[in-house]
């Protein structure tokens, strides 16, 4: 009896030994002046109990041994993953891999994804890429990893399953919307080199830079794009379409840089968190690069965090018109805190908002004008081709003395007429002229 009460006491005492712990934590990170909440200046002593207690119960119970190590770093993952689908635990590996992608060059598949109900879902596919050749689109679900269903799996795990060596396959089971069943989609894994902008020449006055992603260099790379763009010319540009349909965002430093280079005075973009440095405010230097010619900037619901930023804020300053779809609505801020063991938390820590104060957290921007996802296709490539006179038997012959065998169809082929291509970019150049017009 003595035995099993000592027993008892020596639990209970280590028990409060780690809540003690933890609560001398929480009050040193209060003295140290950290943002804690003041929500309630009372302890959860329960609750603290409560884990210790789970703690034990898996180290002890468990139909595997689990080290402690495994056993805290699932806590905090689960403590992160559950406050927004933005925040995580980084592993040293993984943070490895988030700064080599925010400098253009990265393994995998080129996808931008996020967390939704426990599955995969594309935020939009990266241009030129394994993802983007294959056909993936904004809003499909991800489904199964290679048949490993991905329900239950955490954002981090599935990206790197994701993630191997270049040439090697994935089979992806997607479930999209308007498909009565999922598809099997097998991707070959690429080094993924993203050029973030390109450009060319519309037509004559007229040209297009397309950003597919905000990295660390896209300012510079636009400035040299709109360079190019103008040597093209031959002079000044009458209006420009800036293309950010499915770009899934990036560096905050970049949004302000694009959007600088058009905007000559004024508010960019502000944050506002509850720490110090989490409220930001980003203003336009004087300067112009296109001197103030018109811009069309294109979005659809795969524009997301970064390009929302310079949407919003030509918008609101009305330095541009804004075409396509509402755009995806990730308006949060993460801030990357590195860890003592080399690892990294991924914490949301504030809001953005346009210049006009407008919070695009899930809400997204709304276009000035909208136009819907629509493919045109001529009436002559249905089933049904019309009857003509050389269709007609023992029909005329033509009477001119050169050759009557026929010719090949491709060599008659012209390019595709750029309503066929993208309606939404024809919409836009028909726009841009218009307002080229009227200035």
């Amino acid at each position: 009896m003595l035995k099993k009460k000592n027993i008892f006491v020596l639990s209970l005492g280590i028990t409060f030994g780690v809540i003690i712990g933890l609560c001398g934590s929480v009050f040193a990170e209060k003295n140290n002046g950290a943002a804690v909440t003041t929500d309630t200046e009372v302890l959860p002593y329960e609750d603290l109990r409560t884990f210790t207690e789970i703690f034990g119960r898996i180290k002890q119970d468990y139909v595997e041994p689990v080290s402690d190590k495994k056993l805290l770093e699932d806590a905090i993952r689960g403590m992160l993953s559950g406050l927004d689908p933005h925040s995580a635990y980084l592993a040293a590996d993984e943070y490895q891999e988030l700064k080599e992608g925010t400098t253009g060059q990265f393994g995998g598949l080129g996808i931008e994804v996020t967390m939704e109900n426990g599955f995969i879902k594309v935020v939009s596919p990266i241009d030129d890429t394994p993802a983007q050749r294959a056909g993936l689109k904004t809003g499909d679900l991800i489904v199964k990893l290679d048949e490993q269903p991905v329900k239950g799996m955490s954002l981090t795990d599935a990206v790197k399953l994701m993630r191997g060596e270049p040439g090697s396959k994935i089979l992806l089971t997607i479930v999209r919307e308007g498909e009565e069943a999922p598809l099997k989609i097998t991707l070959v894994r690429d080094i993924i080199k993203v050029k973030s902008v390109k450009n060319r020449m519309l037509e004559k006055g007229y040209g297009y830079l397309r950003i597919s992603s905000f990295q660390s260099g896209t300012g510079e790379g636009l400035k040299e794009s709109l360079a190019a763009l103008k040597k093209e010319n031959g002079s000044d540009l009458k209006g420009l379409v800036l293309d950010l349909r499915n770009n899934p965002g990036g560096v905050l430093n970049a949004a302000v840089e694009v959007s600088d280079a058009f905007i000559k005075s004024g508010l960019i973009v502000y944050t506002e968190g509850r720490i110090a440095n989490s409220e930001m405010r980003f203003n336009a230097a004087p300067d112009d690069l296109l001197n103030g010619a018109p811009i069309v900037v294109l979005i659809n619901a795969g524009s997301a965090s970064a390009s929302e930023i310079v949407a919003g804020a030509l918008q609101d300053q009305k330095r541009a018109v804004i075409m396509g779809e509402k755009s995806f609505g990730k308006g949060s801020v993460q801030t990357i805190l590195p860890t003592s063991n080399g690892a990294a938390v991924k914490l949301t820590t504030a809001r953005y908002f346009t210049p006009s104060g407008r919070s695009i957290q899930a809400q997204g921007i709304e276009p000035d004008v909208a136009v819907a996802r629509v493919k045109l296709e001529s009436l002559d490539k249905g089933d049904f081709t019309p009857v003509k006179e050389a269709d007609l038997s023992r029909h005329l012959q033509n009477g001119n003395k050169t050759d009557d065998a026929k010719k090949n169809p491709q060599d008659e082929k012209k390019d595709e007429p750029l309503e066929m291509k993208d309606y939404a970019l024809y919409e836009a150049l028909n726009l841009l002229k218009g307002i080229s017009i009227i200035k």
